[in-house]
């Protein structure tokens, strides 16, 4: 499975998920730099990770949704291509208008950084090819602005067209119906909250998040 890795100035998540991605797929990632505005030919899937690029100026995500590169992997999540978005990578995806809503101030203005419990949704995807639809899960979590808001419409469409891909099974940060990560409307888009390439090998704790990059080998191919 040959993937790509965004690594923006302020990225420190990269080489966790080119660690996740090879550790799964037995091929390492191309790791791609901002300023690039071509991506390589023939990926299977394109990874942008957390971190606080560009420092978290302006807003989270705003400044690297604009980076040269995005254009690039806007064109390619057009065209089918799945593009994972974790943490910062998922501000940056609602910023570049790949995901619907936005990442705000967690409630209660605090970092959150520890274990949750996810319910897996009912969301159709590559990347939640591996789980079954409301079994349990649990990933860590590390961020000061991942309560997910969106207004009510959005919200009910996301949930009637079965888009909602994890839930916290408890409170974490205020997001609007305990959302931690939605698909795109054909599903190949997904931003998360959650790392789940910290939860890939043993010594992580647990596995769990092994599984997001197992289904997607099997969906897309080795």
């Amino acid at each position: 499975m040959k993937s790509a890795v965004i690594v923006f100035p302020g990225s420190n998540c990269d080489r966790d998920m080119i660690v996740g991605l090879e550790t799964v797929t037995g091929q390492r990632p191309i790791p791609i730099w901002h300023r690039e505005t071509t991506l390589p030919d023939g990926l299977d899937v394109i990874a942008v990770p957390g971190g606080f690029s560009y420092g978290d100026y302006l807003r989270s995500g705003a400044m690297a949704a604009n980076s040269p590169v995005m254009r690039a992997v806007k064109d390619a999540a057009e065209r089918g291509v799945p593009v994972l978005g974790v943490c910062n990578g998922f501000q940056i995806l609602t910023e570049a208008g790949l995901l619907p809503g936005a990442l705000m101030r967690n409630a209660g203005i605090r970092f959150v950084c520890r274990d949750v419990a996810l319910t897996v949704g009912e969301a159709r995807s590559p990347f939640t090819a591996g789980y079954r639809a409301g079994e349990q899960v649990v990933f860590p979590v590390a961020h000061h602005d991942g309560n997910y808001q969106a207004d009510a419409e959005t919200l009910d469409r996301l949930e009637g067209e079965g888009r909602i891909a994890f839930r916290y099974a408890g409170e974490c940060n205020g997001s609007a119906r305990h959302i931690a990560g939605i698909v795109s409307e054909r599903g190949n888009v997904l931003g998360m909250m959650p790392h789940p390439e910290r939860a890939v090998e043993p010594a992580h704790g647990n596995q769990d998040g092994r599984r997001l990059f197992e289904g997607l080998l099997e969906t897309v191919g080795a």
